[in-house]
């Protein structure tokens, strides 16, 4: 087994999936870890809701036990990154305090800011189809989400399937761009 001490230093890079529920994320980031040539791991902030006890959380205090998994997400994310390891983010940014608390967490450099999209209408066929999402949960996000307006990549799941979605960002990854989304929105706030 290699000594830690050999293991060089690198920060991994940051495939970050935006969009409302039920737009796809999911799906592209499995698409994601078949297609890229390197080890990737999937980190959906849904997983950590999941990991939560199902102990009662009084309604009071629901707020405050979400915004402190969402920060917690954020930070094991970031770690992970700087680390070493190359990371898929599957994440809606349905308020402007978690796009600046990674903002503030990440390398900007190595972050791809994916936008996907979905049109409305799509969205709530998803939602009625899956069932296990309130009504209109995504309609909700859908302003907020893609409000900070810029991204490396977008991609529509209403018009190409996860793996054409997959394949566009795999493509994008060896000629990104510079300064990246997050450095200019870094640069905004």
């Amino acid at each position: 087994m290699e000594h830690l001490d050999s293991v060089p230093p690198r920060q991994g890079l940051v495939i970050f999936l935006n969009g409302t529920s039920s737009s796809g994320k999911s799906s592209i980031a499995a698409e994601l870890l078949r297609v890229l040539d390197e080890p990737y791991f999937h980190m959906p902030v849904d997983a950590f809701h999941a990991m939560r006890s199902r102990a009662p959380v009084p309604p009071d205090e629901l707020g405050t036990v979400l915004h402190r998994t969402w920060q917690g997400f954020h930070r094991a994310v970031a770690g992970m990154a700087a680390a070493g390891n190359n990371v898929v983010v599957d994440h809606v940014l349905s308020a402007e305090w978690r796009l600046r608390d990674c903002l503030s967490l990440f390398v900007p450099q190595d972050v791809v800011l994916v936008g996907v999209h979905c049109p409305p209408e799509e969205l709530e066929r998803r939602e009625r189809e899956r069932g296990d999402r309130p009504a209109g949960l995504a309609a909700r996000q859908l302003e907020q989400v893609h409000s900070h307006g810029i991204y490396d990549i977008e991609c529509d799941t209403s018009r190409a399937t996860p793996l054409e979605c997959a394949l566009r960002i795999r493509e994008f990854l060896p000629g990104r761009p510079t300064p990246t989304a997050f450095e200019r929105l870094r640069g905004e706030r």
